[in-house]
């Protein structure tokens, strides 16, 4: 990173301090996120056995998790709370963050207050791709873990994808996408959606932002207002806008499914309607007043979502990233009807010892 670190880990007291230099209507902002993300993902907790007493499968949460906050184009508490509140609910032994470190080599004091505020030990002052490394294999002062979560740079990325075999792994970030999709009704108030893409745009370059709609007078108009509010905004940067026009609100949707993208907003009454229509999508927003700045920071869903039309297969980050089923078996007295069936089809497959070992249980076996 072309700095020094003083201090790997930043400790309890660097944490501490940070959140009470911390702006107070930022502390209250974070406690409000905070509090709806986590009753929300609490909402996700999956601790039912399911089965019966000899067989049965039972939701384990994983030992240990590292969630990365990127820190390249700014701070992003935000992201600390998306990685970190799902891995408490899943009830994870412990986490770790991993945050590259600022020109003076120290973590951001926002993502530090973050941090302390939801009760984390561990944050470390690392990022890229040496930082996923050290969390996958461990180091000399850093402890490995089950899974790593979290968004980042190509770098990123592609050691997460490299390491894939060695620890859990979330998903494969690529840039950030936003397809709205609106009906002739929407023409009423462009604004709303307009600044809703030009707000996915300052997620950087590579951005791929999309309206559909079947109204031509709506994607004309969409496009001006863009055109007009971009010139204000330079923070919007180089994504990439592009407007289609469909033939009704039912393509729009089969164009939005065939997208798969990482937000999807629907805005206007006949696309509202068709909103169990789609299939795929990270997260949908629905209505105009739902825009998709609300789920990067406080609504209560994840904001690390799918991208790269992975939402066709994938969700977003939940306590299920953080927790494995395993089965649990107790044969008892079925061992001889199960071995009865069972040793043919071993001996079928050429394993005359796996028989064996299914009929040593019955018959004279006192152990039963």
């Amino acid at each position: 990173d072309g700095v020094d670190v003083p201090e790997l880990y930043a400790g309890a007291a660097s944490m501490a301090a940070a959140w009470k230099t911390t702006a107070p209507e930022l502390q209250a902002a974070l406690t409000t996120a905070a509090g709806r993300i986590r009753d929300f993902h609490a909402l996700q907790r999956d601790t039912a056995v399911r089965g019966t007493a000899d067989l049965g499968l039972r939701p384990v949460p994983l030992r240990r998790a590292g969630c990365y906050v990127p820190g390249g184009r700014a701070a992003y508490p935000s992201t600390v709370l998306m990685n970190v509140i799902p891995a408490q609910v899943a009830e994870v032994d412990s986490v770790v963050v991993a945050t590259p470190p600022g020109p003076d080599g120290r973590a951001h004091p926002a993502v530090l207050a973050a941090a302390h505020l939801l009760g984390v030990t561990e944050v470390t002052v690392m990022g890229g791709a040496q930082a996923i490394a050290a969390l996958a294999y461990g180091t000399a002062t850093v402890r490995p873990v089950d899974v790593i979560v979290g968004p980042g740079n190509l770098y990123v990325q592609e050691a997460k994808h490299q390491l894939s075999t060695t620890v859990g792994i979330d998903g494969f970030a690529g840039p950030s996408d936003l397809l709205v999709a609106l009906d002739a009704s929407a023409a009423q108030e462009l604004t709303l959606p307009a600044l809703d893409m030009l707000a996915q745009g300052e997620h950087g370059d590579g951005s791929l932002v999309v309206a559909v709609s079947p109204s031509a007078a709506v994607c004309d108009s969409l496009d001006q207002t863009i055109r007009r509010l971009i010139v204000e905004r330079p923070s919007v940067g180089e994504a990439q806008f592009a407007i289609v026009e469909v033939a009704d609100a039912r393509e729009a949707i089969a164009f939005a499914n065939a997208f798969a993208p990482e937000h999807l907003e629907l805005i206007g009454a006949e696309v509202e309607a068709l909103a169990a229509s789609v299939r795929s999508a990270g997260c949908l927003f629905v209505g105009a007043a739902s825009a998709t700045a609300f789920g990067d920071y406080l609504v209560g869903s994840n904001h690390v979502l799918p991208t790269s039309s992975a939402a066709r297969f994938a969700s977003g980050l939940a306590p299920r990233h953080f927790r494995r089923t395993m089965a649990e078996v107790r044969v008892g007295e079925a061992a001889g009807r199960l071995a009865a069936a069972g040793a043919p089809i071993a001996r079928a497959e050429g394993f005359e010892v796996h028989a064996e070992s299914m009929e040593a249980r019955v018959g004279e076996n006192p152990a039963l």
